[in-house]
């Protein structure tokens, strides 16, 4: 069922529609998480570097993608919001067409700079072979990703969060048993939790595509509804452009903060991802969150219901700042045991490393929080210049810290890269909100005034 989000409680609307969203993106990073967990246990340390190693290249493209469909959806969104069932038919069609073509054009990119990536990253020549096959698939098989993103956009666009839930659930487990036996029956090692990734994840696409067509009436496009204008392809590529532009840019310096991480040799390496995807899980209630406002002021601005949008920004902040305190204590006191999960008997310098990050990360996660949700409720209001600069802010302290510090103070350095990036990026992104609500205050006081004195002069 559609959510309209332009009346009722904004603390209601917030909790039904993030709830399932967060669940959902929790089972999505069992994709990662359980092949993870079941490459170090089952296979290695060396293997699980691997997977580490090429983490940052799969956020680098599957970012970029993410950042399209989910720009492509906001239009929608605002055309819902306005009740213009013509315009979403056809934002929904030019959606379809620019994502497929522009995943086309990606996947082709990717597989072709892929190993010079992998050798500028420093990658170590004992995880070299492992990490350029398990990419490699994954590469191969990013429209799985891309279809599933996109449907789940167009659904959460109409206010439905549950529905891309229940299809994530149904792939996560299909994960699980794939890869159990293609790594542990079949001896696969990467290679099979690459496969398992890529087809749990197409069967999720091809369930959400397949009830989104038949649930929804409003999504039955015909021939005639792919004749769109070109000022919707337009404002698509205005909205989701900048959006992807600003996750490839987090993950390119996610990418030098690995090359930084990469010259400290596979213990390290494997320390830092199982902390990475303990502090993954745990970010995943920002995520959601950011998600939920970008709807909301989506839905809110093609409404005119600019208060309304003012409103519930005040509450999520509230609501963000309280969940990152209790994701700070959980990093603090219990990401010992979450890393215990990724590797079998971990050394003592190994936990050390790991719980290293995680300290130093628990300490910035509310200005983490604040990047999702400012940089969400922009681009749900349109905005993606701000956005985008505030990625690029990121990337220049992450890479600064990453190759400066550590010369210094070691280890400690990588730690710092995060956080000092995650301050670099939140502060402009506040200063735009705040600038561009008080805009939009003023504009109304002037209409008012206006209108009063015309009926005054009446």
């Amino acid at each position: 069922m559609t959510n309209d989000m332009t009346k009722g409680s904004p603390l209601k609307l917030f909790i039904f529609f993030s709830i399932p969203l967060l669940i959902g993106n929790i089972f999505q990073q069992l994709y990662s998480m359980v092949d993870t967990i079941i490459v170090g246990r089952f296979v290695g340390v060396n293997a699980l570097a691997a997977l580490g190693a090429t983490g940052s290249m799969f956020f680098l493209v599957n970012g970029m993608i993410l950042g399209l469909t989910s720009g492509f959806a906001v239009l929608v969104s605002q055309k819902f919001g306005a009740k213009d069932e013509v315009g979403i038919k056809k934002a929904v069609a030019s959606n379809i067409i620019l994502t497929l073509v522009l995943t086309v054009i990606t996947t082709i990119i990717a597989l072709l700079v892929k190993t010079p990536l992998l050798r500028l990253m420093n990658t170590p020549d004992n995880i070299f072979n492992d990490a350029n096959t398990y990419i490699t698939i994954i590469y191969a098989g990013m429209i799985t990703q891309t279809l599933y993103n996109m449907s789940a956009g167009i659904l959460r666009a109409l206010g439905d969060s549950k529905t891309p839930l229940y299809f994530l659930i149904v792939a996560s487990v299909l994960n699980v048993i794939l890869d159990l036996v293609f790594i542990v029956n079949f001896k696969m090692g990467v290679a099979g939790a690459a496969y398992a990734t890529n087809i749990a994840q197409g069967f999720s696409a091809i369930l959400c595509l397949i009830y989104s067509y038949k649930k929804f009436s409003i999504l039955r496009l015909k021939k005639e509804d792919f004749k769109v204008e070109k000022s919707y392809y337009i404002r698509h590529l205005q909205i989701g452009i900048p959006m992807a532009l600003q996750f490839s840019v987090t993950a390119i310096g996610v990418i030098i903060v690995q090359s930084a991480i990469n010259m400290f040799g596979a213990t390290v390496i494997a320390s830092y991802t199982a902390a990475s995807k303990v502090l993954q899980l745990v970010m995943q209630p920002s995520i959601s969150f950011g998600v939920t406002i970008a709807t909301y002021a989506g839905q809110n601005l093609g409404a005119g219901r600019f208060d309304r949008i003012k409103n519930g920004m005040k509450i999520m902040n509230r609501v963000s700042v309280v969940t990152s305190l209790i994701a700070a204590a959980v990093l603090v006191f219990f990401g010992k045991y979450f890393v215990m999960l990724f590797i079998e008997n971990p050394t003592p310098e190994i936990f050390a490393y790991a719980q290293q990050v995680l300290n130093y990360s628990a300490a910035f996660l509310i200005p983490l929080g604040f990047i999702f949700v400012y940089r969400n409720v922009l681009q749900g209001m349109g905005e993606s210049f701000v956005p985008m600069m505030a990625g690029v802010y990121e990337l220049a302290a992450r890479s600064v810290v990453a190759f400066t510090l550590p010369q210094f103070i070691g280890f400690t350095g990588i730690c710092l890269s995060d956080p000092v990036a995650w301050v670099a990026a939140s502060v402009p992104l506040m200063i735009s909100y705040y600038r561009k609500m008080k805009k939009i205050e003023n504009e109304n006081i002037y209409e008012k005034d206006a209108s009063q004195s015309k009926k005054i002069l009446q």
